[in-house]
């Protein structure tokens, strides 16, 4: 016996990746529907590369009950209106936007970092998805922390446009295309031009200078791995299409070497170290996208600081900062607490 899935927000980039990734898994599932919004209503998805097709169904007039579990990568507004909707009718929501993460009965969890957290969902029925730069960044940080537990950490982010979703990724796409024949790269998505560019801006303003997404990173690290680490963060957006990089300086309790730190991140859950001191001996965007794994790279010792690291980490944000997550909490429920399949 399997389950039965919604995924809401089924023809966006999030949305779509979510059912490949389940038929990937084999995610045992005996039914999976497809939603979204009414303009989306009557279109066709493909649930992974099996060539079943599915009929997107209206959010307006979708009945959860008798559903297990809801995969919504729909944004925050939706997700306000019905994520409560479908938990009432006892449907287990997994929630990638922003809305409940920082939402003290609301878990935010990160298989390989909190899985144990994940035994506080029934108190809404709602399970948080993190930022999709902070997942790397945690699943990183985690297996270091245990070792020589981490003091601060200085994070600079190189964040792809696909994490501003589809219109992001067509404005780098048509800008580049416009600039090679001599057109006005107008901003639209983006605050300025993004082609041949970097925009160290996303999301809003807050009073402090600070960005909302960086903040996000600040916040959501305290609350999956521990709230005593201290976090700095500079969000960029660069013209890369999919996969987000991040420069990490961090400082620790304990002494710890680069090669103990090689060590750790080499049997870590989710890692994959690349790490060689060589021309191309380190992993960037293009090969890491459409992979599950985190990489890590250029691990070195930080001279200016006592028990001081410095690397570089890229991940897919469409799978691990987003889709992936979600189907691993999806794993992760079943296992502990629905137990089906």
């Amino acid at each position: 016996m399997g389950y039965r899935v919604v995924v809401v927000g089924a023809t966006g980039n999030v949305g779509r990746e979510m059912l490949n990734i389940l038929s990937e898994r084999e995610f045992p599932i005996d039914e999976v529907a497809a939603v979204a919004s009414s303009r989306s209503t009557g279109t066709e998805v493909e649930f992974g590369e099996t060539g079943k097709m599915l009929k997107v169904k209206n959010i307006e007039h979708f009945d959860f009950t008798g559903w297990d579990i809801a995969l919504f990568a729909a944004g925050s507004e939706p997700t306000r209106i019905y994520a409560p909707k479908a938990a009432s009718q006892g449907c287990v929501v997994i929630d990638n936007s922003s809305l409940y993460r920082m939402d003290p009965d609301v878990p935010l969890i990160v298989p390989e970092v909190n899985p144990d957290a994940i035994d506080g969902y029934a108190k809404k029925n709602i399970i948080a998805n993190p930022n999709c730069s902070t997942a790397q960044l945690v699943v990183t940080l985690k297996p270091l922390h245990d070792a020589a537990t981490i003091k601060r950490v200085v994070v600079a982010t190189y964040q792809s446009v696909s994490g501003a979703g589809k219109e992001g990724m067509d404005e780098l796409f048509e800008q580049s295309r416009g600039i090679f024949v001599g057109d006005q790269a107008d901003a639209k998505k983006f605050t300025k031009q993004i082609a041949f560019n970097v925009i160290p801006h996303i999301d809003v303003f807050l009073d402090d200078g600070f960005t909302k997404e960086e903040w996000k990173m600040v916040v959501e690290t305290k609350k999956i791995l521990d709230p005593k680490i201290k976090l700095t963060a500079t969000c960029v957006r660069v013209p890369v299409f999919v996969g987000h990089s991040e420069a990490v300086n961090i400082e620790f309790e304990n002494e710890i070497s680069a090669e103990e730190a090689q060590n750790i991140l080499r049997e870590a859950p989710g890692i994959m170290l690349v790490d060689k001191r060589e021309d191309g001996g380190y992993v960037t965007p293009v090969e890491a996208a459409g992979d599950s794994a985190t990489y890590v790279s250029r691990v070195r010792e930080d001279p200016t600081v006592e028990n001081g690291l410095a690397l570089w980490c890229v991940s897919d944000n469409l799978r691990k900062g987003a889709a992936l997550n979600a189907v691993q909490i999806a794993e992760l429920l079943g296992r502990r607490h629905l137990k089906k399949g």
